[in-house]
């Protein structure tokens, strides 16, 4: 009896231990077969974060598709890089409507004031256009009266809005360049950076030798000094026809300084314009800038 029944014991202790094994086994292996295993450095596909929020049906910020990060911004200026960036809002690089932000992450939209290092910047492409504009267009965005302006030969010229720097009134011809970089057009705008327009003009009549060289020298038109960087006759054409160099940036100022010696210009078209040229650009035609001559533009 008793070796029966440790016997029974025996074979019911092996069979728990096999059950026991099995028990080990299945709770090992608890996963369906198709089932992945956990892994923590496992990260979903993008897309199917994106499927799952739209399934989700998770309310969204009214304003979110206006909103855009800060370093992305910064980015799309042509600053840095986005990882760049993060490191420069750290350190205190950037202001959004004036205040300086150090949080990583943060958004904004088109209409906030963003500056980098003190310099406005924008979001957008930047975009440089050269025209050789035509006589009779003014020089403005719309005009009340019905008057052509230059923007009717620069609408497919980008995408982006470009404003032209500067101006040439109606009668003039010539060299206008296009822009949405602030920046740029503040500085070759400004009077101290002396950026340099050739004009070629053509007088109702020849112009005096006495008058050129009174010209040439520095002399007060209208109560302020003007400065004439250089003049001469054209090679080759009649001593009516005179180019004039100069880097003031007042209101129909070469008209003037004829009229004030006593000409008429009946023709002025500007030729140069901050080293750039009308070659190989026909009248009433726009051409991008090439990343030498934008180059060249920022080192002015």
């Amino acid at each position: 009896m008793t070796t029966k029944s440790n016997s029974s014991r025996g074979r019911q202790s092996s069979s728990e231990n096999k059950d026991s094994k099995k028990g080990k086994s299945f709770s090992h292996n608890s996963k369906k077969p198709h089932e992945k295993s956990k892994d923590k450095n496992f990260r979903p596909h993008p897309q199917k974060i994106k499927d799952f929020k739209k399934k989700s049906g998770s309310p969204s910020k009214v304003n979110e598709s206006n909103e855009i990060r800060l370093n992305k911004y910064i980015a799309n200026a042509g600053i840095c890089s986005r990882r760049e960036a993060d490191t420069f809002i750290k350190s205190g690089s950037a202001t959004v409507n004036g205040k300086i932000i150090t949080e990583m992450g943060f958004k904004v939209t088109l209409d906030d004031e963003v500056r980098f290092d003190g310099a406005l910047i924008s979001p957008e492409a930047k975009r440089y256009v050269l025209l050789n504009k035509p006589k009779n267009y003014i020089t403005t965005m719309d005009d009340e009266r019905g008057r052509k302006t230059v923007m009717e030969l620069m609408h497919t010229a980008a995408k982006e809005r470009i404003y032209p720097v500067g101006r040439l009134d109606r009668q003039t011809t010539g060299l206008l360049l296009f822009t949405n970089d602030g920046e740029l057009a503040k500085k070759l705008t400004h009077p101290k950076h002396q950026v340099k327009k050739l004009y070629q003009v053509t007088l109702d009549k020849k112009l005096t030798m006495s008058d050129l060289t009174k010209i040439s020298k520095n002399f007060v038109l209208e109560g302020k000094m003007v400065f004439v960087d250089a003049i001469s006759y054209i090679e080759n054409k009649p001593k009516h026809e005179i180019g004039i160099e100069i880097h003031s940036g007042r209101n129909r100022i070469v008209r003037r300084i004829f009229e004030h010696f006593g000409y008429k210009v009946s023709k002025l078209d500007r030729v140069i314009f901050a080293g750039l040229t009308k070659k190989n650009l026909s009248r009433g035609v726009w051409r991008h800038l090439t990343q030498q001559e934008i180059n060249n533009l920022k080192m002015i």
